[in-house]
């Protein structure tokens, strides 16, 4: 008895898991049945999709990364009053923007014989340049994927309403089962456009947007940086 009242009370949750599964199923058969023109529109929106949301993971991971450093890198600086001393508390903290504009005036320092602080300036701009565009690389696909994928899919939404006519003309009467399987080709390419599209968009906005704030950090610990040579230098 207690068994049966369960199972009458979670019937309509059966019921309910069963039509989905019937509907996730037709989905896939309609894909399946769809013209090889709109398999290889989905097929191509996929690909698309996929590499965005792996630019984006590693995006993700590689700008949080290097926050972390240079958050830690400027604890270093601003605790450090020699260069000696920013030297070896910087050692470990390569991995970053910031650190990179350090070495890379250090570099330009041990070349000198007298002191250039204008050839630093000019070391320290060319490393900001190259992070900044190793920081960009791989945006331009996510550009591409926003600007693509809509258009992609609206592609494959012209060439189901086209397949819909035919099934139309083809008919004996004019019925929806005439033009249904190219309104919904139509469809499925229009929504996989767009799926394709939207991440691409907000992932390429987000990153754009934290990696200019990344570049004025850059340019302000490259003139801070250039003040502490200044008074390394009038100490010496």
């Amino acid at each position: 008895m207690i068994v049966f009242e369960v199972l009458t009370a979670f019937h309509p949750v059966f019921l309910l898991w069963q039509e989905q599964v019937t509907e996730h199923s037709s989905l896939v058969d309609l894909m399946l049945r769809s013209s090889p023109i709109a398999k290889l529109v989905l097929v191509v929106l996929l690909v698309f999709s996929i590499a965005s949301w792996a630019i984006i993971f590693n995006k993700a991971r590689a700008t949080k990364q290097a926050e972390r450093q240079a958050a830690q890198f400027l604890r270093v600086f601003e605790g450090s009053s020699r260069w000696s001393d920013l030297h070896a508390g910087g050692g470990a903290l390569r991995e970053n923007p910031l650190a990179t504009i350090f070495f890379a005036a250090d570099a330009e320092l041990q070349k000198q014989g007298r002191l250039n602080l204008e050839a630093v300036q000019r070391a320290m701009q060319s490393a900001a340049v190259t992070e900044t565009t190793k920081l960009e690389q791989s945006l331009s696909w996510l550009a591409s994927t926003a600007s693509a994928a809509p258009f992609i899919g609206l592609f494959g939404t012209v060439v189901g309403i086209i397949i819909s006519f035919q099934g139309l003309s083809q008919a004996t009467t004019a019925s929806i089962q005439a033009v249904a399987p190219g309104i919904a080709e139509a469809l499925i390419a229009t929504a996989a456009g767009i799926a394709a599209a939207v991440p691409a968009v907000l992932g390429y906005n987000h990153y754009v947007n934290k990696i200019k704030v990344m570049a004025a950090e850059m340019d302000s610990f490259a003139l801070r940086l250039l003040n502490f040579i200044e008074r390394e230098a009038e100490s010496a």
